[in-house]
């Protein structure tokens, strides 16, 4: 009586696992959400010039060029796993206000970029938008921050390690994409299925630039221990701001006080202005 009830479960689960391993990427990657580009920096009433960045292996990525006059340096800013870089309007708002000018892209299949989303496309994608950033407003490595939230931070933590930036900023982000699918889907062997790593701790062991994280404890999608372990694995120098709201809510910007302990950091670690 029992084995007729343990083995349609059993089927069941065996299921579910087949799925995951086949198609976890639509579990990572949310392009088809919020596709339309709804707003533009000049909502902000921010200058601003639409890009189109040519990837390695042919893939175009819209992006936009938000100048600032007599910039303190430039910030090339990688967003999260939904969404497009029409909803990050505030981080721009608050480069701007702290003199830096930014590039923000869209990720291949998010936005009006080309392609279908992956790990190691979002790393290409991210080589283009340095390179770009590099020869096409011949930004200097020491003057460029390299900044990136949620999924956005591990692209950023990847590149950092491999270009060497002026300082890092991760905003809500998770230690791996494997911790943190261990943590959501606890009743599946995440570990042993997973093909998508997106591992921050492993690229902070090479990155020697100044680290600046900001993680909320309320963090209701990416678990606060996950930022403080980064803040702890990072190499010196580095700061940690402790925020408030959840994960969707609990933005940098949106408290004078966070902001603040931002500009602070930067300002100690100017590069090469």
């Amino acid at each position: 009586m029992l084995s007729n009830i343990l083995i349609p479960v059993a089927i069941a689960y065996v299921a579910v696992l087949v799925l995951v391993f086949l198609f976890q990427s639509r579990l990572v990657f949310y392009p088809e959400i919020g596709r339309e580009v709804v707003l533009t920096p000049q909502s902000y009433g921010l200058r601003f010039e639409p890009v189109e960045i040519l990837t390695a292996d042919g893939e175009t990525l819209a992006a936009w060029w938000v100048p600032v006059d007599n910039a303190r340096g430039s910030v090339l800013f990688f967003h999260g796993n939904a969404g497009n870089i029409s909803h990050r309007l505030d981080y721009l708002l608050m480069f701007n206000r702290l003199r830096y000018s930014t590039l923000i892209v869209d990720y291949r299949g998010y936005g009006r970029s080309t392609g279908s989303p992956s790990e190691e496309g979002t790393y290409r994608d991210a080589e283009a938008a340095w390179d770009y950033l590099r020869h096409a407003r011949l930004a200097q490595p020491e003057r460029v921050v390299i900044a990136g939230e949620s999924l956005g931070g591990a692209v950023a933590s990847w590149l950092a390690a491999k270009v060497g930036p002026r300082a890092v900023l991760l905003f809500s982000t998770f230690t791996s994409a494997t911790d943190l699918g261990a943590d959501v889907y606890w009743f599946l062997p995440v570990r042993i299925l997973s093909r998508i790593g997106y591992d921050n701790l492993e690229h902070l062991k090479s990155i020697r630039a100044p680290v600046f994280i900001a993680h909320s404890r309320d963090d209701d999608i990416v678990p606060y221990r996950h930022g403080r372990k980064l803040f702890e694995s990072a190499g010196e120098p580095k700061a940690f701001v402790e925020m408030r709201g959840g994960h969707n809510d609990g933005f940098i910007f949106t408290r004078t006080e966070w902001v603040a302990q931002l500009a602070a950091f930067l300002d100690r670690h100017a590069g090469g202005q």
